[in-house]
C-alpha cells in the first residue's frame, strides 16, 4: 500500500499535513459515532495513541499529530456535548503554545482512559 497518503509511516516518520485528509475519509456515519459521546471520543483516541506509541511515536509527536486533529475538529465540526464545546472554546481562545499543550494534556487524557496506562 502506498504510504504517501498516510499520517504515519512505516519509518516513525509523522505528516501531520495529512491529518485533515484522513479524517476525511472516516466514513461520516463513524466520524458520528465517535463524536456523539465523548468517553467514545476518548476511547477512540487513546486506542489511536496506543497505535503510534506500539511503533515508537514519542509524546510529542503524538501532541503534534492531536493539535493538527483539534484543529480540524474545531474548524470542521460541532460540537456534540458540553465536553466538546468546552474544548472548542478552549482551543478557539487559546494561543500557539496553549493549545500545544491542551494537545499533550489531551493525549494524556485519552491515555488515561485505555488499559495499559
Amino acid at each position: 500500500m502506498n504510504e504517501e497518503n498516510h499520517v504515519i509511516h512505516k519509518d516513525g516518520q509523522v505528516s501531520t499535513d495529512k491529518v485533515d485528509n484522513a479524517i476525511e475519509k472516516i466514513a461520516p456515519e463513524e466520524r458520528e459515532q465517535i463524536l456523539q459521546n465523548f468517553d467514545a471520543f476518548k476511547e477512540y483516541l487513546g486506542k489511536r495513541i496506543a497505535m503510534g506509541e506500539s511503533i515508537g511515536l514519542s509524546e510529542e509527536q503524538i501532541a503534534k499529530i492531536a493539535e493538527k486533529v483539534a484543529d480540524h475538529l474545531a474548524a470542521n465540526e460541532e460540537p456534540r456535548n458540553r465536553e466538546e464545546k468546552l474544548l472548542q472554546e478552549l482551543w478557539n481562545v487559546g494561543k500557539e503554545g496553549e493549545r500545544h499543550m491542551l494537545a499533550h494534556m489531551l493525549v494524556r487524557l485519552a491515555q488515561s482512559s485505555t488499559p495499559n496506562h
